[in-house]
């Protein structure tokens, strides 16, 4: 029983690994080729490692950052992903507190909506998703978090609704036996509470919104403002030409952060996922 548990054990090792190696090699080509020279990009050397011949430094970041707009568009990126969470973050953790603890047909309603909305795809609606924001003022990076709001409240509602359900209701009742109302109650007892499914909901969000290419290019005036994943597409040339060299450098400099960011948080979303799946 010993060796079989082994040998499945190896076989799992192995097959994670092969994975995980499937995964990290498109990340380490473009790392790679972000040093090349434009023409070794676009040939056969592309698979190879930099050469002397093919070794173009960090000319492509820069080139990346000051041919395109690439400070502003960051700057945006950052705006859009920043008020975005934090607003799915506070309105959906209240709502899923509301759901739960609220008990109707009201809140039922709520809840099976919410989680209908992750099964609607994006495509049904969003030729009139694009109406709609021009005319509640909603196309620029100041406002479109609204929009993502709504987009992102369906999984997040859900994953918090389980979370809450697993919290004592006596925990709250003593608070407010101590004079808190219902405000002072989420915001001092509850919401500390979340900190798993806060962080899991926020980087899963934020891996979302900094990564989304197609709702800020219904919405937004490109003309005016670019996120980052709009302004890779910036790199096609007159002609079908493509700026490999730092495309794939913008391309590096925006996974980046978003890397970082989710391998700093990462076990808070086993801990946040394990905790919404808590059933009621």
């Amino acid at each position: 029983m010993t060796k079989k548990k082994t040998a499945v054990n190896g076989l799992l090792i192995a097959l994670l690994t092969a994975l995980s190696v499937a995964w990290v090699y498109p990340v380490f080509m473009i790392l790679m080729n972000t040093l090349k020279t434009e023409r070794a990009i676009t040939t056969s050397t592309a698979f190879l490692l930099p050469t002397a011949e093919t070794f173009a430094g960090v000319q492509n970041y820069v080139s990346a950052i000051v041919s395109q707009g690439f400070l502003q568009a960051l700057g945006y990126s950052l705006l859009i992903t920043f008020t975005s969470v934090a607003l799915i973050l506070i309105c959906c953790s209240m709502c899923a507190w509301y759901i739960t603890r609220v008990k109707g047909w009201v809140s039922k309603i709520l809840y099976f909506l919410f989680v209908l909305s992750m099964v609607v795809p994006f495509q049904m609606v969003m030729f009139t998703l694009s109406s709609t924001a021009d005319m509640l003022k909603l196309n620029t990076p100041w406002n479109i978090c609204v929009i993502y709001l709504g987009f992102g409240a369906g999984l997040a509602v859900f994953m918090f609704c389980g979370f809450v359900r697993s919290v004592p209701l006596e925990v709250e009742e003593a608070s407010m036996i101590d004079g808190c109302n219902p405000v002072q109650t989420f915001f001092l007892i509850v919401l500390p509470m979340l900190k798993p499914t806060l962080v899991s909901v926020g980087i899963l969000e934020a891996m979302w919104v900094w990564n989304d290419y197609l709702l800020p290019t219904l919405v937004l005036d490109i003309k005016k403002y670019m996120t980052i994943p709009m302004l890779i597409q910036r790199f096609r040339g007159s002609f079908g030409r493509v700026e490999m060299g730092p495309m794939m450098a913008c391309i590096m400099l925006t996974i980046i952060p978003i890397i970082i960011v989710y391998l700093a948080g990462q076990k808070y979303i086993i801990k946040g996922v394990a905790a919404g799946a808590v059933k009621g």
